[in-house]
């Protein structure tokens, strides 16, 4: 029996899985990343975490991949640009191996969340899928004849920074507008509060006990399951917004699954009923021709270290 490691890296911490060839996760655990500890130290804490759950599995490993924030260069291996860590051109493909004197596969995070569902979750029963995961921003990941599509230099499928309202929100990118503005957690949130102000009369303000800064992304639609009128369009917004940006994704790749996922698609079938039929109602070509499900995210927070196994699992 061979076993693999998959990296799910992040700007707090790093968690890994040791896997065995069939994707039975065997073991996990994590530590905690940070930019001030710098590149050095952050690559030696991953090859120590690996060495750790081997040891604690008593299995070798044959092969690391990992998921990491940023503009990610997966055939060459290379962070290409990380700003929250100022990373530049930094090979961490190439320097982890070295440490572990293992082969090591390097994707872009929210490509291993894609890719982790696609193998292992709700998205296993599909070749072609779209991840979408709605948390501060709004992560995608695009699954073609069962591999991640990461575009030239893997700099492609940024779906949150695609514009659906010229000229609307100014986003983190530059530019105004973009998909993550109206359908992150964070969107969800700015809007339920600005729906508090503008109707003080919501059980919105009895829910958050009067402080808008309690609300979250689960606020919203708890009051609209009461029937508050305010909640309601804010919910009904937000999935407009939300469908929009996957009729967009659908027209282009036209996949058999939409997978969502982050804090939002808690929410389940309150979320995703009505995407359905916003989405349905409105494709090019429609569902009966052209099947096209849309599901909720079956791996949680452990998507991104699933996937990045599925890198080497092959």
């Amino acid at each position: 029996m061979k076993y693999y490691a998959g990296i799910d890296f992040g700007g707090m911490s790093a968690k890994a899985g040791i896997f065995d060839e069939n994707g039975k996760l065997v073991a996990k655990d994590s530590v905690k990343t940070s930019k001030e500890e710098g590149y050095a130290v952050t690559v030696a804490k991953m090859a120590q975490l690996v060495r750790d759950l081997a040891a604690s599995a008593k299995v070798k490993v044959s092969a690391v991949g990992i998921g990491s924030p940023g503009v990610i260069d997966g055939k060459e291996g290379v962070v290409v640009h990380w700003s929250n860590y100022a990373w530049e051109d930094r090979p961490l493909a190439k320097d982890l191996s070295e440490k572990l004197s293992l082969p090591v596969s390097l994707t872009n995070d929210a490509n291993a969340a894609a890719l982790g569902e696609a193998k292992f979750g709700a998205g296993k029963n599909y070749e072609d899928s779209i991840f979408i995961t709605l948390g501060t921003g709004v992560g995608s990941g695009i699954i073609l004849g069962g591999k991640v599509f990461e575009g030239s230099h893997g700099a492609g499928a940024e779906a949150g920074h695609m514009v659906i309202e010229v000229g609307g929100i100014p986003c983190t990118c530059g530019r105004r507008g973009c998909f993550e503005q109206y359908a992150s957690a964070s969107a969800l949130v700015r809007d339920t509060k600005r729906a508090m102000f503008e109707h003080k009369d919501s059980l919105l303000w009895e829910l958050t006990g009067g402080d808008p800064e309690k609300v979250d992304g689960k606020t919203a639609f708890a009051a609209a399951r009461e029937k508050d009128a305010a909640a309601t369009q804010v919910v009904k917004n937000y999935i407009m917004y939300l469908g929009e940006g996957v009729l967009n994704l659908v027209s282009i790749f036209r996949p058999e699954a939409v997978i969502i996922g982050g804090g939002v698609s808690n929410e389940g079938e309150a979320l995703l009923q009505p995407l359905r039929k916003y989405v349905s109602e409105r494709l090019y070509v429609d569902c009966e021709r052209v099947p096209l499900a849309i599901r909720r995210a079956a791996l949680g927070s452990d998507a991104g270290m699933y996937g990045a196994c599925a890198l080497v699992l092959g």
